[in-house]
C-alpha cells in the first residue's frame, strides 16, 4: 500500500461519538501536501487511527450544500 501523509489544518467539529470513543469528525485536511479538502471520517481518540471517510473539494462542498438546501 502506498504511503500517504495528512495534516489536519482545521478541526470544524464532531458529529457523533461512539461507545468505543471514536468520533465522526468534520475537518479540513491536507492530503500529501495538497490543497486542504473538507473531510468527514471516524477518528480514534488522539487522531492516532482513522476510519474510511470522504473528502470533498470546494466545488463538491458547494454542490452538496445545494442538494441539502433543496430537501
Amino acid at each position: 500500500m502506498a504511503e500517504f501523509t495528512y495534516n489536519i489544518v482545521e478541526e470544524l467539529g464532531v458529529l457523533s461519538t461512539g461507545k468505543s470513543g471514536w468520533t465522526k469528525e468534520v475537518n479540513m485536511i491536507s492530503w500529501n501536501g495538497a490543497v486542504p479538502k473538507l473531510d468527514i471520517r471516524d477518528w480514534a481518540p488522539g487522531h492516532e487511527k482513522m476510519g474510511k471517510g470522504i473528502s470533498l473539494n470546494e466545488a463538491e462542498v458547494e454542490a452538496l450544500k445545494g442538494l441539502l438546501v433543496e430537501k
